[in-house]
């Protein structure tokens, strides 16, 4: 994999709708060597094709594109710019993979079989007690798998994300879950493959947060920024904040594009950001491998999800950030790119049909092996 350097600003801005000025173009310069597309290997026609789908498409606001460690493409649109911080709903819970992961590698978690209920003896489920809920798992919720009814795509279930909203205590909302049943219609876990259910919820990876609160003695913010966001190079990010004070780990973490693409960068690297060790390779591994099966086409790790990208012949196995509007962070390690896109085309039909379609029918076809 290419190492990452720190250089000037070599190559143009593109910009749909707002062309980088030069204080902006100033202040991002030194995050990425830049580089053309040719000279990496990927077609100028198929992106300038992607560029005008993108402008005639609901709420694009940018797309990045790095092969071989170099940024060789970089667009706004709608009114965004290199300096925006993009909201990229959920596909920032593959953030909260990553810190378990370094706060697992430095010996301040155990391991991902570390069972959630014994970090919140003051939290202990009242509504529902079950002796199976204590042999839940951080593995289990970084797959989405766990046994407790929280489902965020079926608007009935007792976990459903909105339900948490309004609560105040967003862990023992999540602690007081039912134990989820499988009728005869669903496929139990030890019938599935990898042995687990897939089930879409958000309760799991906020709690994952503040696990990694008692477990590192910090707020999750400043253990973010210690360990991963200041040797990127990341200066600036938003979270949001659960009512109780702790930052939200089930998504809305607000950051600038470029940065995005150092997270999917960093994991292309193995773990490595300038010669230095930020994430180990076992976790970058082991993360990013399949542990559960979410449907025909697409399969899950930590946080990650996983699926083929391309169309025809032309697919390869991609690892992805994923996020309400259609957001994606995508890692291509057989053609050694990296892609950032982001929407705020929010809870529409077809959100994620158009970003896609940019990596599916534009980007991957561009690329030379």
């Amino acid at each position: 994999m290419a190492a990452m350097f720190l250089a000037d600003l070599g190559s143009m801005i593109h910009s749909g709708n707002l062309l980088a000025d030069q204080d902006q173009t100033e202040k991002i310069s030194g995050d990425w060597i830049n580089d053309s597309p040719s000279s990496a290997g990927i077609s100028e026609g198929p992106l300038r094709e992607m560029e005008n789908a993108a402008r005639e498409m609901k709420k694009i606001t940018s797309v990045l594109i790095a092969r071989h460690g170099r940024l060789v493409y970089e667009s706004y649109f709608n009114g965004s710019g290199p300096l925006e911080l993009q909201n990229t709903r959920s596909a920032t819970k593959t953030v909260t993979s990553i810190l378990v992961g370094i706060a697992i590698d430095k010996g301040l978690i155990p391991g991902v079989d570390a069972r959630v209920f014994s970090y919140f003896p003051d939290k202990q489920p009242v509504k529902d007690p079950d002796d199976r809920k204590d042999r839940i798992t951080l593995e289990d919720f970084l797959t989405m798998s766990s046994i407790l009814e929280c489902d965020d795509s079926n608007m009935f279930s007792r976990g459903n994300e909105e339900r948490m909203y309004v609560v105040e205590d967003w862990v023992k909302f999540t602690m007081d879950l039912p134990v989820r049943g499988f009728p005869a219609w669903t496929t139990r876990p030890e019938k599935s493959p990898y042995g687990r259910s897939f089930s879409y919820c958000t309760a799991g990876s906020v709690v994952l947060g503040h696990v990694l609160e008692r477990a590192t003695k910090m707020p999750v913010q400043e253990f973010a920024r210690e360990y991963l966001f200041t040797p990127l190079g990341i200066e600036k990010a938003e979270w949001q904040y659960t009512p109780l004070g702790t930052a939200m780990t089930g998504g809305g973490l607000s950051m600038r594009s470029r940065d995005l693409l150092k997270l999917a960068q960093l994991f292309l690297n193995n773990g490595d950001w300038n010669s230095n060790r930020l994430v180990s390779r076992e976790w970058v591994e082991t993360s990013t491998r399949p542990h559960v099966k979410v449907d025909d086409e697409t399969e899950y790790g930590y946080l990650w999800w996983l699926r083929k990208l391309g169309t025809g012949q032309r697919k390869f196995q991609s690892i992805l950030m994923q996020g309400n509007g259609g957001n994606k962070v995508a890692i291509v390690p057989e053609l050694d790119m990296v892609a950032v896109l982001t929407s705020t085309n929010y809870n529409t039909k077809g959100m994620h049909d158009q970003t896609d379609r940019l990596l599916n029918d534009y980007i991957i076809p561009a690329v030379k092996q």
